[in-house]
Order: C-alpha cells, then structure tokens, then sequence
C-alpha cells in the first residue's frame, strides 16, 4: 500500500485576487478587503502591492490609510468568497479526485497514487502553480505524509520561530540573577530572536519527502502546529518556541499544562493520529441527451423523443431518492442554435405521465426550423421524495377514500405551466388577533396546505377588503340605518360588539383610528355586513365596512 501523501494549497491573498480577477482596473496600485472584526474594520486581505507598502492582515484600516494614502479598499463578501473556493475545489480536481475545503482560503487535495500521472510530485506541484499564475492566483504549498506537516509547511516553511516574551525575561527575573541574564546572546536564552519572515518570504513550494514528516516540521514555529494564540504564547513564555522544542516533551506533562488539543495536534502532524480528508460530496445532476441520425420537427416527433428521456430518467430519479421540480428540455437545431421549454411541478414527481403533459402544452412555442437533431433533458431543481407509510388497514383505506392528492397537483402543475406557480397562492394561519394579519398568503406549490387552522373567539368574514367609511353619525352603538357604497341599508339584525385592539407594539397606519368595536349586521337586502366603530386616536372616530359574510 502507498504511503499517503497530502497536498495543502493556502491561498493567502484570494479575497483579493478575487476582486481582481472580476475587475481588471483594480489591478494599478494598493488593493484590501476589509472585513468587520468586533465593530471595527480592519484589513482582511492584500494583494501584493499593499504588502510591499507595508500593510498586514488585522490592521486597522484608519491605520492602514495613515501608512498607505493610495490604498483601495473592498468589503468582505464571504459568501462570493466561499463560492470563488468551490470553484477552486473543481478546479483541483484534475489532480485527485480526493479534494477538500479549508475555508475560508486553503484547499486539501489527497494526491496518494496520482502523482506519478503528472510526472512526480515535482512536476505535479509545478502544474499547480502554473495553473495558479495563469489564475491570476498566489499559492503557497506543502506536499507532506499528513495533513497536519502539509498545512504547516504551507503556510510557515522557511519562517523562523515567533518574537515574544521567554521564561527568562530579564523583566522576570529576581534582582540578584539580572546581571548574569546580559550575559546571554541566544534567543533560546533570553536573547534577541532573530526576526520573522512574513508569509511573502516563503519558497514557492515545499515538499517533505516520504517518512520525514517529523523532521520537515521540527525546526517550524509552534504556531505550524494549528493550536491557540494562547497556547503559543505560554509555549514562547518557558522558552518552547520551535515544533522540535516539544517533541521530546512528556506528552503527560503538555496536556496537563496546555490541554489536550496541542498533544492531538502533534500526533496529527507526525501521523499517529488519522486525519482524514473528506472531500465534498458532488452535487446530484440528472441529465441525458438523446442525439437523433436525422433531423426532426414535427410535434409528436418532439414528443416522441422526450417519452423515451422520461423514462430513462424516472428510475434515475427513483433510485437517488428524488423527485422533480423544474424540468427543462434543449432542443439543437441544424444551423447551430438552441430553443428550450421550462416547467415546474407543484410537488416532486418521478412518474413521466406526470411529467409529460406539462412537456406537452410548450412543445407548439418550438420553432424546428431545418430541423433538429439533439435533444437534452435535465431536472435543475429536484427535491428528495420521502414514502409515506399507513399505520394500519383504517389508515390505508381512509387515504384511499380520500385520495393522495395527487389530482391536484397535476391541476396546479397545468395552471402554472401557463400562468406561473407564483401565481398560485394559498393562506396559512399566522399568530396574529388583527384580522387582515390573521393568514399569511404563501405560494400553493411551495407551502403544504395547512391544518392547524384554529377557529376565532367569533365567527369571522369570509371575504375581507380595506376599511371602507359608512356614512352615519360617528356615535356608538348598533345603528338602525348605515349608508354605505351609495346605497341605504336598513339593520334588521346585528351581533355584538366585539372589541379589538391594535398591536400598541407597531405603528401600523391602519390603526391610527383606535380600538374598533365589530358588529356582525345583516341588512333588509340578505346581506351580512363586518362593520365596526372605531373610537378615534391619531385619527377621528367612525364607522367603517370591513368585510361581509358568506
């Protein structure tokens, strides 16, 4: 069995880059994404001219500025940032199958038995970054036998160990033994430590060779070891500055003093704990494409040839666990363009009886021309479609009875291949007492009809519209007469009243005119009218029609 080789590609400029590569007049001079670290903003990443200006991640920006005038700055867009990584990731590919992300700018390519296809891990490596320069991308490598060396060579081969304060001090020293600290020069005594190399200082690339992943990281800073700021800075505070200082350490004595989380990072480094790289599971796309020996345009020809795509693509969908959405077919022609039809379902559907007639209604909006001569079918969006299981025979029969409803999301399928499911809406119960916020009205394809419906204090209108004046005398009570749409009517009975208050926690306009009182009135004509008084707020008192009854 080959050893296992790993691969870690940092990307320490790509928020950068990014913008770069989307517009190529940013590329003159001083270019940060700033993100916003706690209220403030700070530098998030530089392309190579703010970094020879003198710029670092985690400046201030105001600071930043101060040091750099000409500096352009970008907001931080995570969300395009972590696509622009996906994309890396298929990009990667082409080297291992095995690929996984490091957000929010590194990549993990397990590169065991793919090597050799490029010609060795030198000239696989310097693919890689010729890929990268041609990407407009800087890259940073590790090429080790563990995830962990691969990420520490990536990102700190060739820095020397971090500055700060050792556990010989000549500040944390008694008096008597200061005299005797002047006397050392090393930096393992208390000296000065030599300075640190940034990350623009590193080789291009840096490759452990097999079974050496102990001693490619011992002279590396602790930091490599992917643990705490804290940690570090007690590790440098007793002197502990390099990977190689703690290898010979008691791991007893390290997890007691510094937790268990440095000991397992070492041992992921050095290989005595695995590591895994899970890459991303592929998306599930459904597509075939039927290619014809000659060009078609009559109809049922068209239709002929999608019976045969639908029925290859059922079992496909059937054996993912998934069910159609959105289903589109391309149809080439013979003088090299394209026409399509698109439609969607109310539910998930894999049966093509369902799916056809809604094919079938477009297929007269494709104009064949000198004919065509492909046909392609895909399911951009699909959702999972889960059995539904009857406990008992009563429950089977009483679903029977009453059917699986599938009636009518064909009947919604057909509407909204003409008019659209957007167009198809339905109400669904809201925690609301304001009548008009009682239902919220949700698309019917994409919200299961509800069934929590709880009924009211009161019986209430079947149909609502906006509050419309009644013209009598602004006085409470139940009126005998209300003039109301240009007509008189006569009160011949009436329920109530019934008090309403708005929601004191919104200003909504509606409800300016105060606490409503609603009367439930049926008039000399049959019809049973909402109707309340309000008692006036911001706005004067009245009455007003607010709805009626079936």
């Amino acid at each position: 069995m080959p050893q296992k080789r790993i691969l870690s590609l940092w990307f320490p400029r790509l928020a950068a880059e990014r913008l770069l590569r989307l517009d190529r007049g940013l590329a003159g001079g001083p270019l940060a994404v700033v993100a916003d670290r706690r209220g403030a903003q700070v530098l998030a990443s530089l392309n190579a001219e703010a970094e020879a200006a003198g710029l670092a991640p985690g400046l201030p920006l105001r600071d930043a500025h101060a040091i750099c005038p000409d500096l352009v700055s970008r907001p931080e867009n995570p969300h395009a940032e972590a696509a622009f990584l996906a994309t890396l990731r298929r990009w990667a590919g082409k080297f291992t199958p095995w690929v996984a992300e490091e957000p929010p700018d590194a990549l993990v390519l397990d590169i065991t038995g793919c090597a050799h296809l490029f010609g060795g891990e030198e000239e696989l490596v310097a693919t890689v970054e010729a890929d990268c320069a041609g990407l407009g991308l800087s890259v940073r490598l590790g090429l080790a036998d563990t995830v962990g060396a691969a990420w520490a060579l990536a990102r700190f081969s060739g820095a020397t160990p971090d500055t700060g304060p050792a556990g010989d001090a000549i500040d944390q020293e008694a008096r008597a033994t200061r005299s005797r600290a002047t006397r050392r020069r090393h930096w393992t005594r208390g000296g000065q430590p030599p300075g640190r190399a940034g990350p623009t200082g590193h080789p291009p690339a840096r490759i452990a060779a097999v079974g050496s992943a102990r001693a490619a990281i011992a002279p590396l800073p602790v930091a490599a070891l992917r643990i705490e700021g804290e940690t570090v800075a007690a590790l440098a505070r007793l002197g502990l500055r390099r990977v190689g200082d703690i290898l010979g350490t008691p791991r007893a004595g390290l997890a007691r003093r510094f937790g268990t989380q440095l000991v397992r990072r070492l041992d992921q480094a050095l290989g005595m704990e695995p590591e895994p790289v899970s890459p991303a599971r592929p998306a599930l796309r459904f597509a075939l494409r039927l290619r014809l020996p000659e060009p078609i345009g009559l109809e049922d020809d068209l239709a002929a040839g999608i019976d045969r795509l639908l029925a290859e693509l059922a079992p496909r969908l059937e054996r993912a666990g998934r069910g159609a959405r959105q289903v589109r077919v391309e149809f080439s022609r013979t003088d090299r363009t394209m026409q399509a039809i698109e439609v969607g379902l109310a539910r998930p559907a894999t049966a093509p009886e369902r799916i056809r007639p809604l094919l079938a209604m477009k297929l007269g909006d494709i104009d064949a021309g000198f004919g065509i001569d492909q046909l392609r079918l895909s399911v951009p969006v699909h959702e999972p479609v889960h059995a539904e299981q009857h406990r008992g025979h009563l429950a089977a029969g009483e679903a029977a009875a009453q059917g699986d409803g599938r009636a009518l999301d064909d009947l919604m399928g057909r509407i909204g291949t003409r008019l659209g499911l957007e167009a198809l809406t339905r109400l669904h119960p809201a925690e609301s007492h304001i009548p008009e916020k009682s239902a919220t009205i949700m698309a019917a394809a994409f919200a299961p009809p509800s069934t929590d419906w709880r009924p009211g204090p009161t019986e209430r209108p079947l149909r609502l519209w906006p509050p419309e004046p009644v013209l009598i005398p602004a006085l409470p009570g139940l009126p005998a007469r209300l003039r109301w749409r240009g007509r008189d009517h006569e009160v011949v009975a009436g329920e109530g009243p019934e008090r309403i208050a708005p929601e004191w926690w919104f200003d909504d306009p509606g409800w300016r005119s105060g606490s409503r009182d609603y009367w439930r009135v049926t008039t000399h004509r049959g019809e049973r009218l909402w109707i309340y008084f309000a008692h006036g707020a911001a706005l004067s008192p009245g009455w007003f029609c607010h709805g009626a009854f079936a």
